[in-house]
């Protein structure tokens, strides 16, 4: 029985993630950090948390990362954990920074004194690319990130490239497109429209406040994105690999196709907020996924569309049964 040690898995990836290593018949372990009362909600959404064996643990704090090491003693080692809002790392950049690039920096050292032969996987993000210099990005395409948040997941990129050059450790670097899933947390955009669409729908709401509306991203399933983290540490040899669609919409798309579900006009509901506007916007992302469909066999399975509407559909089932802040409906 393999063994994985996941960090960040109360959050979106890692939830699917511990779902999909535990089909495969993994003991999955997941660090918990103990700021403040942990969320299980996505877990218990999937229902998975009976099987995961929980560790106390924070990214920031080394010591904490060696003894999870010790106790879980992993083949895999997923790091996932992250401040992974944009518009938050403006307001908190040194936390940003702490946890989403020097957290990688402590775990990879942990994972090198404590079981170097294990296998490394770090969560890179689309948001390295920033202000682009080619239409659609792919593994060599230069990075100029655009927000604190995507100069600390460069860090962190870039540091498991040395660590795999310099220590020769099994290191690769996911360099991950959006991705969505009912499980994403209301900060973001997605999440904002599809909770939105449901709220007004069942007349919870009246309107929705964002900020610009042309930005396009390269919007994936969640779901689809943690297989092809798994499929990088089964290879012979350690690579990096963009996981993407290849296909951008706008927000103005994201909203349209929303609203429309629930049989309403988007325009009659959504505001654009000055307000809302990031000092630094990153106008369009585009992922080439060709490397991850030729080495790994991997591919996005599920359509822009569909994912929109799954999030509309489980908004309005969380709308009408639980209330806004009460657990996600067991599924």
């Amino acid at each position: 029985m393999k063994r994985a040690l996941i960090t960040g898995i109360t959050g979106q990836d890692g939830a699917y993630l511990a779902r999909l290593l535990l089909d495969k018949g993994y003991r999955v372990y997941g660090l918990v950090p103990r700021r403040s009362h942990p969320v299980y909600d996505g877990l218990d959404y999937l229902g998975v948390r009976p099987r995961v064996e929980l560790l106390d643990g924070d990214v920031t704090d080394q010591a904490s990362l060696i003894r999870a090491m010790e106790a879980a003693q992993p083949d895999e080692v997923y790091n996932l954990a992250a401040q992974s809002y944009v518009g938050t790392s403006w307001r908190q950049p040194a936390l940003t920074a702490q946890t989403t690039g020097m957290g990688a920096l402590n775990l990879l050292e942990a994972m090198r004194l404590i079981c170097p032969e294990a296998r490394y996987y770090q969560a890179s993000t689309s948001e390295m690319y920033g202000l682009i210099r080619e239409p659609v990005q792919n593994e060599l395409t230069p990075f100029h990130p655009r927000s604190p948040y995507g100069v600390s997941k460069l860090f962190a990129h870039w540091i498991t490239v040395n660590y795999r050059e310099s220590y020769g450790l099994f290191a690769c670097c996911g360099i991950a497109f959006n991705h969505e899933s009912p499980l994403r947390g209301r900060e973001f955009v997605t999440r904002k429209v599809s909770d939105a669409a449901a709220r007004i729908k069942l007349g919870r709401a009246r309107e929705l406040r964002l900020g610009r509306l042309d930005p396009r991203r390269d919007w994936g399933y969640a779901g689809d994105y943690v297989e092809g983290m798994w499929r990088m540490l089964q290879r012979d040899e350690p690579r990096d690999y963009v996981l993407a669609t290849g296909v951008t919409h706008s927000v103005r798309d994201l909203c349209e196709v929303a609203f429309t579900h629930v049989g309403l006009d988007f325009r009659d509901h959504v505001v654009d907020d000055p307000a809302l506007h990031r000092p630094a916007e990153v106008d369009e992302l585009t992922g080439d996924p060709r490397k991850a469909r030729e080495e790994l066999g991997w591919q996005a399975r599920t359509g822009f569309a569909e994912l929109v509407r799954m999030m509309v559909d489980a908004d309005l089932e969380r709308v009408r049964a639980e209330g806004r802040t009460d657990p996600l409906p067991r599924k």
